[in-house]
């Protein structure tokens, strides 16, 4: 559905109808902890679920929103945005959180690499 990566194992997490619009969801995928995240409009995003603020692996629970047309969690604890497409802060961009690819193969998403 949005990126992907070179060859790698994809992990299936769930079914798409399983996530709720706007809202994520916490998964380990390749011994690491994601939070992975659906909009409004089908989109699935995964980032790393810790946020490196608040050094708590918390994004999934954090809320979704757009700032102009940038999809973007903000952690729960310390409120800063991150780009749902490429981790960076949007408050800081020195500061963002690693990203990885994604796909819906037959309305299940899976999760492969980190993306660069």
């Amino acid at each position: 559905m949005r990126h992907t990566a070179p060859a790698q194992e994809w992990v299936p997490v769930c079914a798409l109808e399983d996530l709720d619009r706007e809202r994520g969801a916490a998964a380990l995928v390749h011994g690491r902890a994601v939070a992975v995240f659906r909009t409004h409009d089908d989109q699935v995003f995964v980032l790393d679920n810790r946020c490196p603020y608040a050094r708590a692996s918390v994004l999934a629970r954090g809320i979704v929103g757009t700032r102009k047309d940038t999809w973007f969690v903000a952690s729960p604890m310390l409120k800063q945005p991150f780009d749902l497409r490429t981790g960076v802060c949007l408050d800081d961009p020195t500061v963002r959180v690693a990203t990885y690819a994604v796909r819906v193969v037959e309305g299940r998403v899976e999760v492969g690499g980190r993306l660069p």
